[in-house]
């Protein structure tokens, strides 16, 4: 679907008030790849394996998908845009993620970051792919010559009554309460043990810039500890943030986020979840990174997605903000963080994990760096 994208200068700084008193320092990790191997142009879809795939397509539903295709063993999802389907649902033992499949501008690039990696390309579809894996083990799948479906109908952004500005007369405003039509997948939050190499790789081998870095007070020097890249599109604006990294004890999954048409449509789809027993995480709200509303929720295999709208579109001019990590400094707005979204929330399973981290000689997890972690999760 083509937006109209309002053309112009960028903002001197778009950062402003963000930025630490230092900004980046000397010999800090760069926000883009000098020559990297490709440029992927978006994300394409995701992908789990979930042990019930009627309740996985319940929720999905009251969400906001549409079925693009479903077998017993298989769960196709999509949104109204003219994109690829989002999510790929598989049956199997246990719910878990799989991993993300980036969209490359061609086959050749395909065909490049196959040859770079050392892998094999594989048909799939009209197109061509590449199955790697990134620092963290993470399984990295990236295509071209794919097919999309045509858009589907969804009604409109609501007109709004702005101050001095009115556009709205004789009429009212009646939003349904209705599952919320998502638009397109926006991005997906990983959270690595390693960090850094994390980071190099997708600069260089996808070619994602970074718009925004966190870092951890107590350990500025070790440089950032949390990363918002989006796609380098050069004059066209692209999302804020296609991908969100940070440095922590688990690797893979953290939440994924889904574009819908505008507030009403987040808070009347999360009216509807809510009427439907699922379980909000954290909302409504607007982000600072990035300024979204958002709304998370939990799927019945405890996965988090979000519902969001109006994010910030960065064209390739624009240089990283530079900010300290915490808690406080998620949303601009909304209800308190809740732990449950920060992931601090205790359970059986986070000494092992703990541990596990710890005892990993090779990662970028030891003990400071947990108790920073704790503490800005707190401030």
């Amino acid at each position: 679907m083509e937006i109209d994208v309002p053309t112009g200068t960028a903002p001197a700084d778009v950062h402003h008030g963000l930025h630490s008193e230092l900004g980046a320092l000397q010999g800090e990790h760069p926000e883009r790849a000098r020559n990297p191997v490709i440029k992927v142009v978006e994300l394409g879809w995701l992908e789990f394996v979930k042990p019930d795939l009627d309740r996985a397509e319940r929720f999905a539903r009251d969400f906001g998908f549409v079925v693009h295709e479903r077998t017993p063993d298989r769960l196709s999802l999509r949104g109204t845009w003219s994109a690829l389907p989002c999510l790929v649902v598989r049956r199997g033992r246990g719910a878990r993620f799989v991993g993300p499949t980036f969209v490359a501008e061609s086959v050749a690039d395909v065909r490049r970051l196959a040859r770079w990696a050392g892998a094999n390309t594989l048909p799939l579809g009209d197109g061509q792919a590449v199955q790697l894996t990134d620092p963290s083990g993470i399984p990295v799948r990236v295509v071209a010559g794919l097919d999309r479906p045509a858009p589907l109908p969804e009604r409109d952004p609501l007109d709004l009554n702005l101050g001095t500005k009115p556009v709205r007369v004789n009429a009212t405003q009646r939003a349904p309460r209705a599952a919320a039509e998502v638009q397109r997948l926006g991005h997906v939050v990983l959270e690595t043990t390693r960090f850094q190499r994390a980071l190099s790789w997708y600069l260089e081998a996808l070619g994602l810039i970074v718009s925004d870095f966190l870092y951890l007070d107590d350990l500025r020097d070790r440089g950032p500890t949390m990363a918002f890249l989006r796609c380098d599109l050069g004059s066209v604006p692209a999302d804020h943030h296609t991908l969100a990294m940070h440095l922590g004890p688990r690797v893979g999954y953290v939440h994924s986020a889904y574009q819908v048409t505008d507030l009403d449509a987040v808070a009347a789809g999360g009216e509807l979840l809510a009427a439907r027993g699922y379980r909000r995480v954290w909302g409504i709200g607007r982000h600072i990174q990035g300024s979204q509303i958002f709304d998370y929720w939990r799927d019945p295999d405890r996965m988090m997605v979000e519902h969001y709208t109006d994010g910030d579109l960065f064209d390739s001019s624009v240089e990283p903000g530079w900010a300290p990590m915490s808690a406080s400094g998620l949303a601009q707005w909304g209800p308190p963080v809740s732990r449950d979204f920060l992931g601090s929330k205790p359970g059986p399973g986070m000494i092992p994990v703990l541990l596990k981290a710890l005892g990993d000689e090779t990662n970028e997890i030891d003990k400071n760096v947990l108790k920073a972690l704790a503490k800005a999760m707190a401030a």
